[in-house]
């Protein structure tokens, strides 16, 4: 099977040419359906769907959807309330597919998956005759050979000797002909595919998988460096290898073109618990604030001041690519959180919105919460530059990348005042908000 190595060794136009369908490139690109990870929703794509309509790809021709209940079971065959089964997201991609299909006239569709998405992606491919409406199928951080391979959680979907993964796998190739396959993996930086137990709670374990389990036989699979497992979805240099696998050409650009206007909306969901769910939250308050970037104070009335309906929807709302932004959200039995988000310099319909977890015993007795969290990666110290408040976070461990979130609890009489969140050239300054109140501050990254 190609290896990234190979490729650059060969030639990466030839390489690619190898694995596409041999027919002329259509007129209009093919529509790209984008599948979410394990806990996760379609916002977490916003960057890849700009960076898509950069080079050209109409508007109409990509989505990201929801999973309605996006975390896995503790066992695969067994309800869990507010988790979903492989076969509950099989049917959802299913239908997503075909809508897809039915919307843009096309003949075929090609598949982008985050971790757990490709799951979804395989089932629905390999095992549901899937094929025929796929000409690419593009696998990011998959564990296609599990997290774990060993006799706890029989199980779970992600346990490589369960009953799903052995299905999967049965087979001498993992692809099938008519669709491409290409699998994009962290050499060695993804905490779901480490030979130690250490980053799934058994420490000193040997899982039996190494970091080359999210490869399939019979595909194109490439390793990106030190990228981590979420990187290997959402970073830009996995979207060129994406671009040119599904486009058959290198991108003509990385960086995301701005729009002179941006028009936001989306979905506001809930986390009972600490449970995130996709589906709509009936009742929900939100607001939403022009910033100043430097302060994170409020410039002027708010842009937007609504209550949603019972299908969670917000906006549109219009706003400049320059301006900061403070969402404030109100959910029912969740802590008030204030958003502070950078610019964005594109439209986006996939502005979701998840209030905060619950407040810890320690967040209560804190005058204020400050988080900062990073959905489309992690933090990797010393890989990256992660300062909340000026100063290193120290519940973000070293080494492999695992955390995508560090908290600052504050005294009761800093309370208001300033505080800057930075990851390497992203800089957010949020505001300390009032813990006693329930509530929390999020800055947000989008990069």
């Amino acid at each position: 099977m190609p290896t990234r190595r190979q490729i650059l060794a060969t030639g990466s136009t030839l390489a690619i040419a190898a694995v596409l369908p041999a027919r002329a490139q259509p007129a209009a690109p093919v529509p790209v359906l984008l599948v979410h990870g394990n806990g996760d929703h379609a916002a977490l794509w916003m960057t890849t769907l700009w960076r898509f309509e950069t080079n050209g790809w109409p508007r109409e021709r990509l989505h990201a959807f929801n999973f309605t209940d996006p975390l896995s079971r503790n066992d695969d065959a067994v309800p869990q309330a507010g988790r979903s089964g492989t076969a509950d997201q099989l049917r959802e991609l299913a239908a997503e597919v075909e809508a897809l299909i039915a919307r843009t006239g096309a003949a075929r569709i090609a598949l982008v998956a985050s971790s757990r998405g490709g799951n979804a992606v395989r089932n629905y491919v390999v095992e549901a005759g899937g094929a025929a409406k796929v000409s690419h199928a593009v696998l990011c951080g998959t564990p296609n050979r599990g997290v774990f391979n060993w006799e706890a959680s029989p199980g779970s979907e992600f346990n490589g000797r369960g009953p799903f993964l052995t299905k999967l796998n049965r087979r001498d190739t993992d692809v099938v002909d008519g669709t491409a396959f290409l699998t994009l993996r962290s050499d060695g930086n993804d905490k779901f595919a480490q030979a130690d137990g250490a980053f799934v709670g058994r420490p000193g374990v040997a899982t039996r998988i190494t970091a080359e389990g999210p490869t399939l036989r019979g595909a194109t699979n490439i390793a990106l460096g030190q990228l981590d497992h979420r990187e290997v979805a959402f970073h830009p240099r996995a979207f060129r290898e994406i671009h040119r696998f599904i486009a058959g050409r290198e991108p003509a650009a990385l960086a995301v073109a701005p729009e002179a206007e941006v028009r936001l909306s989306g979905l506001v969901t809930g986390n009972p618990g600490g449970v995130p769910t996709n589906r709509p939250v009936e009742g929900a308050k939100l607001s939403l604030f022009r910033v100043d970037a430097a302060t994170g104070e409020r410039r002027g009335e708010p842009l937007l001041d609504v209550g949603t309906a019972a299908d969670g929807r917000w906006g549109p709302v219009t706003v400049r690519p320059t301006d900061a932004l403070e969402f404030v959200l109100a959910v029912p039995g969740h802590p008030v959180t204030h958003i502070y988000r950078s610019p964005f310099p594109r439209s986006s319909a996939v502005v979701h919105l998840r209030p905060a977890r619950p407040l810890s015993e320690a967040d209560r007795a804190a005058g204020a919460v400050v988080q900062m969290t990073r959905p489309r990666g992690y933090f990797g110290i010393p890989r990256d530059v992660v300062l909340l408040d000026g100063r290193e976070p120290a519940d973000v461990k070293r080494g492999v990348a695992t955390d995508a979130a560090t908290t600052l609890r504050l005294p009761a009489s800093e309370i208001g005042r300033a505080v800057v969140g930075l990851f390497n050239e992203e800089r957010i300054v949020a505001r300390a908000w009032s813990a006693a109140e329930n509530r929390v501050a999020v800055a947000e990254l989008t990069w």
